[in-house]
């Protein structure tokens, strides 16, 4: 079982990606980034690309996806919060999106 991040690895671990776009819940509990690619095909390319290792890691995000915009929420749902494995997972998306050229929405 994966466990909770304790307060200096939620620290050094969510800095790069808070810079990165990645948004903080209210909670702290779980991280949020809404992403823009070039079309729809992209922005499902993307998904598929995402959804494969997510399956990998056994760990699957909540996401919607609306033509070119992509949210996706990570948490550890059996961890109620945030784990390596949300940190490991949003870097991979990460790479994915930059891979594709896709910019971060911050709201």
């Amino acid at each position: 079982m994966n466990n909770l991040l304790s307060v200096s690895e939620r620290n050094q671990e969510l800095a790069p990606l808070l810079a990165a776009g990645w948004q903080l819940d209210g909670a702290q509990t779980a991280i949020t980034k809404k992403l823009k690619f070039k079309n729809f095909i992209q922005t499902w390319g993307a998904m598929t690309q995402i959804a494969l290792n997510a399956e990998a890691m056994d760990h699957h995000p909540e996401w919607s996806n609306v033509y070119n915009r992509l949210t996706i929420t990570l948490t550890t749902h059996s961890a109620a919060g945030l784990t390596m494995l949300d940190i490991a997972l949003a870097k991979k998306i990460d790479m994915i999106a930059a891979t594709l050229g896709a910019a971060a929405i911050i709201d």
